[in-house]
C-alpha cells in the first residue's frame, strides 16, 4: 500500500514536469507478461527551454526513457524486475524494426533510470554500477554500457537547483528542503505553480486517507509547508479584501467577507488542482460548494468526477 500511493504521486508528479516536452506514457504495459512500466517517457523534436530548467531530470528526458520511482530502497530482484521490463521493451522495438524492414541503432533503444531514494554500497556494487562524475551529478550510477540502465541514488544528489525536481521524490529532510526551495521560487512561475497544485491536491487527499501508514505521515509532514503557505496566502487574500470593504461597511461584515472569499479560493483551487481548469460549468458548482462545511466540501470533490459534480450542484445554480 505505501509503495502504492508513492507511486501515483510519483507518476503524476513526472507526467506533469514531463509533459511538456513529449509524450508521457503512465502504467505501460508491456508484452511476454502483464507487466506494466511505472512512466514510460518519448520526447518531442526540437528543443524547450523547460527542459534546460528540469536540469538532470530534463537531460534524462532527452531520449526515450523508462523511469521506476521507489519510495524505499530496491532490493535486487525489483531492479531485476525493472531491467527485464527495459528488455521487453526493447525486444518489442527490435521486432518492429523488422516489420518494417528498418534498422534499428543502440542509441535507438530506450534507457532505464530507476529512481531510488536511497542504495546501499553493496546493492551497487552487486550490479557493477559505477559513477560517472565527468558528465553526471554524484549519485547516478550506471551499469554495464549494453544494459542502458541507471540507477539515481537521491540521497547521495547535490543540493542544487539541477537536482531540485528529482530530489523532491526523496525522503525525510531531503523532500522537505526541496519542497521548500520551490517554494522559494518566484511566484507566477509556470513550474512552480504546476507542482505547488499537485502537492496541495496531493496533500488534501493525504489528510482524509484513513488509516496513514507511517510513510504516509511522513509525507504529509514533508508537503506540510507547501500545504500551510498556500491556506494562509489564500486566507490573508480573503481577509485584506474583506478588510477593505469592513472600512466601507463596517469590520465584521468585511471580516466574514474575507472569511468567504478564502473559502471560495480554496475551492477553486482544489477544483483546479483535479480538472486542470475553472471552466462555467465548475464555476457554477462553487457557491453550492460554499454552503457545506470544510470536511463536506472537501471529500466531494476528491469523490465525485466532474460529470457527477456538475450535476448534483451545478443544475441548481444556473
Amino acid at each position: 500500500m505505501t509503495r502504492q500511493f508513492h507511486d501515483q504521486f510519483a507518476k503524476q508528479y513526472l507526467e506533469e514536469l514531463l509533459s511538456p516536452l513529449g509524450t508521457v506514457e503512465i502504467s505501460k504495459e508491456v508484452s511476454d507478461e502483464t507487466r506494466q512500466v511505472d512512466v514510460f517517457f518519448s520526447p518531442s523534436s526540437g528543443s524547450n527551454e523547460i527542459s534546460e530548467r528540469l536540469g538532470l531530470l530534463g537531460r534524462m528526458a532527452a531520449t526515450t526513457v523508462l523511469i521506476e520511482p521507489f519510495r524505499n530502497a530496491p532490493t535486487r530482484t525489483e531492479i531485476r524486475n525493472c531491467v527485464l521490463k527495459l528488455l521487453s521493451v526493447c525486444a518489442d522495438l527490435g521486432r518492429k524494426g523488422k516489420r518494417e524492414n528498418k534498422s534499428l541503432s543502440e542509441d535507438d533503444l530506450p534507457r532505464l533510470w530507476i529512481l531510488a531514494t536511497s542504495a546501499s554500497a553493496a546493492l551497487l556494487e552487486s550490479f557493477d554500477a559505477k559513477l560517472d562524475l565527468e558528465n553526471w551529478a554524484n549519485g547516478v550510477y550506471f551499469l554495464s554500457k549494453s544494459l542502458r540502465t541507471a540507477i539515481i541514488a537521491i540521497n547521495q544528489l547535490p543540493v542544487t537547483r539541477e537536482t531540485l525536481w528529482l530530489r523532491l521524490l526523496g525522503r525525510g529532510e531531503i523532500q522537505r528542503q526541496a519542497a521548500r526551495e520551490i517554494l522559494e521560487m518566484p511566484e507566477g512561475d509556470l513550474l512552480r505553480e504546476n507542482v505547488e497544485q499537485l502537492l496541495i491536491g496531493w496533500r488534501v487527499t493525504m489528510d482524509i486517507k484513513q488509516p496513514l501508514s507511517e510513510d504516509d505521515q511522513e509525507i504529509i509532514m514533508n508537503f506540510r509547508q507547501a500545504y500551510m503557505e498556500w491556506r494562509q496566502a489564500t486566507l490573508k487574500e480573503g481577509l485584506e479584501e474583506g478588510l477593505q470593504l469592513g472600512l466601507q461597511q463596517g469590520l465584521q461584515q468585511g471580516l466574514q467577507q474575507g472569511r468567504q472569499q478564502g473559502r471560495r479560493e480554496t475551492i477553486e483551487s482544489l477544483l483546479t488542482a483535479k480538472f486542470g481548469e475553472l471552466d462555467r460549468s465548475l464555476e457554477r458548482v462553487v457557491d453550492a460548494l460554499l454552503q457545506l462545511s470544510t470536511q463536506q466540501y472537501t471529500r466531494l470533490l476528491l469523490e465525485l468526477s466532474k460529470e457527477e459534480l456538475i450535476e448534483r450542484f451545478g443544475q441548481d445554480s444556473q
